[in-house]
């Protein structure tokens, strides 16, 4: 069981300013989950929960642990300062992405401390896709924007040919895969919030 510790005497850490249990709180209210949801995946009791948000206590590493794991976070992220007002700037000449699914690569494009929207760009050789099956996260609204090329699309077992321009919006819950047909290759956008890739 996590011992209950007072904060530190001072200021409040629950009164919006940037704490540990500030950023708790808001990246749960992002992925739209309550205290219950968050205690039945953590096994801490809402109680304890609601008074680390509140920074009426300190979490040990353990509880926090579980907590930015039931939260799509890491410990570290918890920690590193953070400002609002300091773009984050990604220079195409410098970015690198990862490979994924079948001939495709995904580059994200907003930073991991990002609590309410995330993106990536993917690129797909002809034929490439997200993988042989379809794959669903969180429960996220999720929009898909066509760059380049054409695409085909499967979301809930439903097939949508997209070109250029082209979107489609669909909840991250609903089983989805992304195809590119035709001869040439396909780069697209995806724009998630909250985050839950």
């Amino acid at each position: 069981m996590d011992r209950e510790l007072p904060a530190s005497p001072g200021k409040p850490s629950g009164d919006g300013s940037d704490s540990i249990g500030s950023r708790l709180r808001r990246r749960r209210r992002a992925k739209r989950m309550t205290l219950r949801e968050v205690a039945q995946l953590t096994g801490l009791s809402e109680g304890y929960i609601s008074q680390l948000e509140r920074g009426r206590v300190t979490g040990s590493i353990a509880s926090l642990q579980k907590l930015t794991k039931a939260l799509g976070l890491n410990v570290g992220e918890l920690f590193v300062e953070t400002t609002d007002e300091a773009p984050a700037v990604l220079h195409a000449s410098a970015a690198r992405g990862y490979a994924f699914g079948v001939n495709a690569r995904k580059l994200r494009l907003t930073p991991t401390s990002h609590q309410f929207l995330e993106a990536f760009l993917g690129e797909f050789e002809p034929g490439g896709s997200t993988g042989d099956a379809p794959y669903s996260h969180g429960d996220s609204e999720e929009l898909l924007l066509v760059l380049e090329g054409e695409i085909e699309t499967v979301i809930d077992g439903v097939t949508h040919r997209l070109s250029a321009l082209d979107s489609i919006t669909y909840s991250s819950r609903s089983p989805h895969k992304v195809t590119a047909v035709g001869e040439r290759p396909a780069r697209v956008l995806w724009a998630i919030a909250p985050p839950s890739y």
